[in-house]
């Protein structure tokens, strides 16, 4: 019998869930829509076409409170779910604190992250609809070997554009990715125009997600039987991403605990949305009052620092405007190891729900984050990915107050991946030569002028 003495609590796989959830139709108020890049109408089903399958569109702008997973996919999520959550006993006792830490870890996927949570689905929709390429942006890497490995399965064509800063810091990454049979280029490229704009303007520019997402997206949209696929922000992504809370729910409930407070990290948010959207729809259903705290990097805090408005989801503006907390679209951030977490917006949905006051949000620069992903990695044995360190750093602080206030809280995180190829990183940390950012006030005013009136 599991209890709360016990390191890891597992699911077996006939517990895994069977479908997904969609927060959306619980929402005291729904999100505003996304509208046309051109005429600034509502965005109908037939605007997403060039982009995404039929399938997918209908999940974006469902109103459906839960949707089955396929059975295709279930069989591929078998490989890894359901993934384990653990009580982090090493990381309590290193702390001293009263508080019960819980984290739900993602890296025991093939692609070492929660990546694969959504980008088998959406290769699975897109095989089913006659699709046999598909191209995508990515960061760190993490989302980019995770469509790699997805479209292997499906036996379709992948290719990737990686943001410049983290294709130079990560070089295995490619290979990782080119073992699962992708294509990568660093971008900006000079392989579509949108990257050659840039590179002209900037020959040494270290890309962005921005930047990264015109250029896929420019490849993919001429041709029927390509399609563009995205790793997070849109509302299907999210959806996809809730396996995650609805597995920690069971968990949990196996040892009879409760979050005081949910901790997550956000750049695009389908991390934190697939952790916190199963809590929230508890909390609104009155079963349950956790805290539910968004921890950004300190270099690129869209939620903290953004404006809440209409803005393109891409730097060259081809794709619909959606209502979200930006920095704007053609802000280049900080070359910042967690390089998952550099986009310049957050989730439509997300920042639809931090509107409503229904979550909090900070953020932390990046020494603190890698300090607190060595005192877990020490503590836990687990090497975390950089974006997840701000989410630990946002834990260690909660677990700190816990003990200086002298009371019990049950804190739960998601640890979304693993930090093997991430070593050049930790090895700036402990050389140095690894340096935090100012916010730059100035660049994002500059970019804050660019977002299109509506």
């Amino acid at each position: 019998m599991t209890s709360r003495d016990d390191r890891k609590i597992l699911l077996s796989e006939s517990e895994m869930p069977t479908q997904w959830y969609n927060i959306v139709p619980d929402l005291p108020a729904p999100p505003p829509p996304a509208l046309h890049p051109g005429t600034k109408e509502p965005a109908g089903p037939a605007d997403f076409e060039p982009l995404f399958p039929m399938a997918l569109i209908m999940q974006e702008v469902s109103m459906d409170q839960y949707i089955d997973i396929p059975g295709e996919v279930l069989d591929v999520y078998r490989m890894w779910r359901p993934s384990p959550l653990y009580r982090a006993r090493g990381l309590e006792k290193a702390l001293d604190t009263p508080a019960r830490i819980y984290y739900k870890y993602e890296g025991v996927s093939p692609a070492g992250s929660h990546k694969p949570n959504t980008a088998v689905p959406q290769a699975y929709y897109n095989k089913a609809e006659g699709v046999t390429k598909l191209t995508t942006e990515t960061g760190a890497g993490q989302w980019g070997t995770a469509l790699a490995f997805a479209c292997a399965l499906f036996d379709m064509t992948c290719e990737i554009w990686q943001v410049r800063s983290s294709y130079d810091q990560k070089p295995y990454r490619k290979a990782m990715i080119e073992t699962f049979g992708g294509v990568i280029h660093p971008s900006p490229s000079d392989l579509t125009e949108a990257g050659r704009a840039i590179l002209q303007a900037n020959p040494a520019s270290p890309g962005s997600l921005g930047i990264a997402i015109s250029e896929a997206v420019e490849m993919a949209a001429p041709d029927p039987e390509v399609k563009y696929a995205l790793g997070s922000v849109l509302n299907h992504v999210l959806m996809h991403q809730t396996i995650i809370g609805e597995e920690a729910l069971l968990q949990l409930a196996k040892v009879d605990e409760t979050p005081d407070v949910l901790v997550g990290c956000t750049g695009g948010g389908s991390n934190f949305g697939g952790l916190a959207f199963p809590f929230m729809r508890e909390k609104m259903a009155g079963k349950m009052d956790p805290r539910v705290l968004a921890v950004e990097p300190a270099a690129c805090p869209s939620l903290t620092k953004g404006v809440y408005a209409y803005d393109f989801g891409d730097t060259a503006g081809m794709t619909p405007l959606m209502k979200m907390h930006t920095l704007g679209h053609d802000f280049v951030p900080d070359p910042i190891h967690a390089g998952g977490l550099r986009y310049h917006g957050l989730a439509p949905v997300i920042s639809h729900i931090y509107e409503l006051g229904m979550m909090d949000a900070i953020s932390i620069n990046q020494t603190e984050c890698f300090e607190a992903g060595v005192k877990f990695a020490r503590t836990e044995g687990i090497v975390p990915a950089p974006e997840p360190t701000h989410a630990l750093a946002g834990t260690i602080r909660q677990a700190l107050e816990a003990k200086e206030a002298g009371e019990e809280r049950v804190i739960l995180t998601a640890l979304c991946g693993h930090g093997h190829l991430d070593m050049a990183a930790y090895d700036r940390y402990f050389s140095g030569e690894m340096v935090d950012y100012d916010f730059p006030e100035e660049k994002v005013q500059d970019a804050m002028n660019r977002i299109p009136a509506v």
